[in-house]
């Protein structure tokens, strides 16, 4: 092709593109089906909104189970509004298995806890339980108010992957919550992982986890990984073995998306 030719080609093309730009409008690319569905929403920390699914209303924990013996109902001690952890029985889960979700959820370590570090106040929200024990994706609950310890471990921590990005603790007997918005990980028909799972934290109302990518569940020891494929899960809360004062909880709903 000579210069001459070239040059009348590109122009062409040109003028095109301008053509096809200026019949492009904005409407094009607006999207006004479906709507979102309209939802009351509740107060920061206090009211679930119109279409959660309520897990703890401070009455009983009918929603709950133990998770060694999924038969048995819950065995924490429930009374003026609050479930307090029973270390003696061990960790309980939801009845109900769920893939992504928003969760509300508010604990409190109590104003005589004693201890330091990992002994102080420690329990865990385990985002999807995946079996029996501590197996799962542990959201760390533990005393961060003037109580030093790993940082990949205090309140607000993905436990052991991702440390938190502020500090918002309150001091022990004040109430504090947590805001998840979790992506369930899904897996190919082989068992790999398909996409991994993802979640959002806000500790008191301050972004503590963005979006991050999970490499795995949770891992005491060693670095985690996807070592099996698994579906929708229950959420769990634990019961840990130190011998600190135990915890409190409160206000749990969720909306499963």
């Amino acid at each position: 092709m000579t210069h001459k030719l070239m040059m009348t080609a590109l122009l062409a093309g040109s003028f095109f593109m301008a053509q096809a730009q200026q019949k492009a409008k904005p409407e094009d690319t607006e999207v006004w089906d479906p709507a979102p569905k309209v939802v009351t929403p509740g107060q920061v920390q206090i009211a679930a909104p119109s279409d959660a699914v309520i897990l703890f209303d401070g009455k009983n924990l009918d929603k709950w189970v133990m998770t060694e013996d999924r038969s048995k109902p819950a065995q924490w001690t429930v009374a003026d509004g609050v479930m307090t952890v029973n270390k003696k029985t061990g960790n309980i889960e939801t009845k109900d298995a769920f893939n992504d979700y928003q969760l509300h959820i508010e604990w409190r370590i109590p104003a005589n806890i004693t201890g330091e570090g990992q002994a102080r106040g420690n329990s865990g929200i385990f985002l999807a339980s995946i079996g029996k024990g501590d197996d799962g994706y542990e959201l760390q609950v533990l005393d961060a108010y003037n109580n030093k310890t790993y940082v990949n471990g205090m309140a607000g921590s993905i436990y052991k992957q991702f440390v938190p990005l502020a500090n918002p603790a309150k001091k022990p007997g004040e109430w504090q919550s947590y805001d998840v918005f979790w992506k369930a990980p899904t897996f190919n028909e082989d068992g790999s992982v398909k996409t991994p799972a993802r979640v959002t934290v806000l500790f008191n109302g301050v972004l503590v986890e963005n979006n991050v990518e999970l490499l795995g569940p949770t891992q005491y020891i060693g670095k985690p990984s996807y070592k099996k494929a698994h579906g929708a899960s229950p959420i769990k809360l634990q019961a840990h073995g130190d011998k600190s004062e135990p915890i409190s909880f409160r206000n749990i709903w969720i909306r499963p998306l």
